[in-house]
C-alpha cells in the first residue's frame, strides 16, 4: 500500500461544501410512521395537521359557578342577585365542561351561599369569562408542525392534544462506525482479562463518535476492530454499504504507510477530499461509494471528535433536513497568548471563568491525543486560517460546551500544579451549590502574574525565598505590590526525586543527577519546584548544565512522573503523591509550604467562601492525607 502525501488540503468550509452537496436534503430513504409518544427528537417528513381542536369543548377555567352571562347583568353591590342552583347556576370545577346554555364561570370566591339551593352574586359576569373555549389552543385542521421540524418534549404533548397519535418522520440515518488499527483493544477484552499488552490501547473513539451520532438524531452501530489491512477494510465496507447510510472509518486516514482509508475509498468509489486545513482533524478523508457518504476520521481522539463535529454532524443534519446544531457563543478575553499556523483553522479547547466582571479564556494543552482536554474544556475557541494566533487580552468568541450558569460559577485557579486542587473541585461539586474549580498549570510565578492581570480568582504558589528560607511572602510583596490580596495556607507537602521502581540506578540525592547516563526531567522556569531545585543545586554547588535533561521541562508533577514511569527519564523533581500515583520510588529532598493567593475583592464572595469551607473540613483533610506526602493540619489558615 503506497504512502499518501497531502498534495492539496481543502479549507474546512470548502471541503464540507464539496462533500455535502453530493447528498440530497432529507436523504434518500422513504419516511416512516411512528407513534407520537415515541417521536421525541425525530424529524417530521410531512406537515402535521391537527385532527381535533383543543379543547374539544367549552370548559371551566376555574372552580366556581357556571351561568349564562346575560342572566347576571342586573347584579349590583346594592342589589345582589340570587340564582338557583341547578336552574340558572351550576357548580363546576376547573376543566369541567359547561352545562348547556352556560357561557361564563363566576369564581367561587365571588359567590355567597344562601343555603343548599341558592347563591348570591354582587357583580355581573360577562360572556366567556373564566372559560376555555373550543379551539382556544388548537383548531382542527391547522398546521401544527411543518416538515423538517425536530420534535421536542412539548411537541409530543401538542400532537396528542390535537388527536395526532402517529406521525410521519424521516428515518434515522444509520451510521456504521468502523475502528481500525493493530494497536487497538476492545474494552470487553480489558474488562475480562484485566491486562493490556505493551503497545495496546483500549478503543474508545467510536464509542464517543457513536454517542455524538445518537445525539444528532442518527442510529450508530459500532463494528469490531479492523486491522490496518486494505483487503479486510474493503470487505467490511462492501458489507456495510448494503444496510447503512453513512460509513465512518476511524483512524487510518493520515499519510502513514498503514493509513489505508483514502486508497480503499478511491478504489471502491470516489475520493473527494484527503486533508482539511484544520487542527486538530487535518487528515480527514471524504468520499463516496455507491452513492453513500464515507468519512475517514483521524485516529487521535480530539482530532476524531473535531472532524466528526465538523463533517458528520452537518451531514446528518442534511440527511434529516434540519439545520446543524449550533452551540451558543459568548465573548471572552484570552488570558495567555495562543499561537496558530497561518492557513489552518484551529479549534482550541479552553477553560472559562468570569473574573472581575469579564469572561476569561485559558487554553488547555493542544495535544490531539488527549481526550481529557475535551472533558475539562468549557468551550471551543476557533482561530481563523488567516491569523497567526490570538494575543493575550484579545476579545474572542467562544463556543460553549457547558451552560452559561456553570461557567459563571467556575472559580479560576491559575498557578502551580497540585493534586489537592482536584480534590477541592470534587468537594465543591459535592456541595450542590453549582460551584467548581478550573485550574491551569503555569507555575507559581505565572499564577501571581495572572492575579496581577485580573485573570484568576486564586493562584497556587510555593515559591521559596533563598534569603529567608520562607515561602511566598516576598514574592507576593514584589510582584503584587499595591494589590490587595489574602494568602491562605493549603498544605505542607514533601518534594523530592521520583525514580523508577526499585531505583535501578541507585540514586540517593541531587548529587547523583550529574552522574553519566542519568537522564533528568525538570519543571518549567517560574514554577515553585524549579525555584526549589535551583536553590538546592546552588547550596550543593552543582552547575545545572552538568545535569543531562535540566532543560527538558514539564508543567505538572504528574507529567514528570509519567516521564519517569515511561522510561523517558531516570529521575524528576516532584511531590510524593505524584510518585505514589504511578508506583515510583521517592527520595525526599525538602518539605515545603503551598499556599493560595486570593484577591481581596473575591475573598468574601460565595464561591471563595465555599472553597475555604471545603479546605477547612475534616473530609478534605482526610482525603489529602490519604494521597501521601501531605500535611493538611493547617489547611485554611489565613496567613496574610
Amino acid at each position: 500500500m503506497r504512502r499518501r502525501v497531502y498534495l492539496k488540503m481543502h479549507p474546512l468550509d470548502e471541503a464540507r461544501r464539496i462533500f455535502l452537496e453530493r447528498f440530497p436534503v432529507g436523504g434518500w430513504r422513504d419516511p416512516e410512521e411512528v407513534p407520537a409518544v415515541q417521536a421525541l427528537g425525530r424529524v417530521t417528513a410531512r406537515g402535521v395537521f391537527a385532527r381535533l381542536s383543543a379543547p374539544t369543548y367549552h370548559g371551566a377555567a376555574m372552580d366556581g359557578i357556571a351561568v349564562k352571562a346575560e342572566d347576571t347583568f342586573s347584579a349590583h353591590p346594592d342589589r345582589p342577585l340570587v340564582l338557583k342552583l341547578g336552574q340558572n347556576a351550576h357548580p363546576v370545577n376547573t376543566g369541567n365542561p359547561l352545562p348547556q346554555g352556560a357561557n361564563a364561570v363566576i369564581m367561587i370566591e365571588d359567590v355567597v351561599e344562601l343555603g343548599k339551593d341558592s347563591i348570591q352574586i354582587e357583580r355581573p359576569a360577562y360572556p366567556w369569562q373564566n372559560v376555555r373555549r373550543v379551539g382556544e389552543d388548537i383548531v382542527a385542521t391547522e398546521l401544527l408542525f411543518p416538515q423538517n421540524h425536530r420534535l421536542t418534549p412539548y411537541d409530543l404533548g401538542a400532537l396528542l392534544a390535537a388527536g395526532v397519535t402517529r406521525v410521519w418522520v424521516r428515518p434515522k440515518p444509520k451510521v456504521a462506525l468502523i475502528p481500525t488499527g493493530r494497536e487497538l483493544l476492545e474494552w470487553e477484552v480489558w474488562e475480562k482479562e484485566g491486562v493490556i499488552a505493551a503497545g495496546k490501547l483500549i478503543e474508545f473513539n467510536t464509542v464517543v463518535l457513536g454517542a455524538l451520532v445518537e445525539q444528532w438524531g442518527g442510529e450508530a452501530v459500532r463494528f469490531p476492530i479492523v486491522r490496518d489491512d486494505p483487503e479486510q477494510l474493503k470487505g467490511v465496507l462492501k458489507e456495510v454499504l448494503r444496510e447503512f447510510d453513512v460509513l465512518v472509518v476511524n483512524a487510518g486516514s493520515s499519510a502513514g504507510s498503514e493509513d489505508v482509508t483514502a486508497n480503499v475509498i478511491e478504489e471502491l468509489g470516489e475520493l473527494l477530499v484527503h486533508g482539511i486545513s484544520m487542527m486538530p482533524g487535518k487528515p480527514t478523508v471524504l468520499g463516496v461509494i455507491q452513492g453513500k457518504p464515507v468519512i475517514g476520521n483521524p485516529g487521535y481522539p480530539v482530532s476524531a471528535v473535531v472532524s466528526c463535529e465538523q463533517i458528520v454532524g452537518p451531514l446528518l443534519a442534511r440527511l434529516l433536513g434540519v439545520d446543524p446544531v449550533f452551540r451558543p457563543r459568548i465573548p471572552a478575553r484570552v488570558s495567555r497568548k495562543i499561537t496558530s499556523r497561518i492557513g489552518m483553522k484551529e479549534f482550541v479547547r479552553v477553560r472559562l471563568g468570569q473574573v472581575g466582571g469579564r469572561m476569561a479564556a485559558t487554553a488547555l494543552p493542544r495535544a490531539a491525543g488527549s481526550i481529557t482536554t475535551l472533558t475539562r474544556a468549557d468551550g471551543i475557541l476557533r482561530v481563523p486560517e488567516h491569523v497567526e494566533g490570538v494575543a493575550e487580552g484579545e476579545e474572542v468568541e467562544v463556543e460553549l460546551l457547558r451552560t452559561p450558569e456553570e461557567v459563571a460559577r467556575t472559580l479560576v485557579a491559575i498557578g502551580s500544579h497540585d493534586l489537592t486542587l482536584d480534590l477541592i473541585h470534587d468537594r465543591l461539586r459535592a456541595l450542590g451549590a453549582g460551584y467548581g474549580l478550573a485550574s491551569s498549570n503555569v507555575g507559581s510565578l505565572g499564577g501571581l502574574m495572572a492575579i496581577r492581570k485580573g485573570q484568576a480568582h486564586l493562584a497556587g504558589t510555593h515559591l521559596l525565598d533563598p534569603e529567608t528560607g520562607d515561602y511566598n511572602f516576598s514574592y507576593v510583596a514584589k510582584y503584587l505590590e499595591g494589590s490587595k490580596v489574602r494568602m491562605v495556607h493549603l498544605v505542607h507537602r514533601q518534594q523530592g526525586l521520583m525514580v523508577a521502581p526499585g531505583n535501578p540506578l541507585g540514586i540517593k540525592g541531587l548529587e547523583d543527577l550529574t552522574r553519566p547516563g542519568v537522564r533528568f526531567v525538570n519543571r518549567q522556569a517560574g514554577s515553585g519546584t524549579r525555584v526549589l531545585l535551583d536553590f538546592q543545586l546552588r547550596e550543593l554547588g552543582i552547575e545545572p548544565k552538568s545535569i543531562k535533561g535540566y532543560d527538558q521541562e514539564e508543567y505538572t508533577h504528574m507529567a514528570v512522573a509519567v516521564a519517569v514511569a515511561s522510561g523517558a527519564a531516570d529521575a524528576g523533581m516532584g511531590i510524593l503523591a505524584a510518585a505514589r500515583a504511578l508506583d515510583l520510588e521517592f527520595i525526599p529532598v525538602k518539605s515545603e509550604r503551598y499556599d493560595l493567593v486570593i484577591p481581596d475583592k473575591f475573598f468574601e464572595t460565595e464561591g471563595i467562601s465555599l472553597l475555604l469551607e471545603v479546605i477547612r473540613s475534616p473530609e478534605f483533610r482526610e482525603r489529602v492525607r490519604a494521597l501521601g506526602g501531605y500535611d493538611p493540619s493547617e489547611s485554611g489558615k489565613l496567613l496574610l
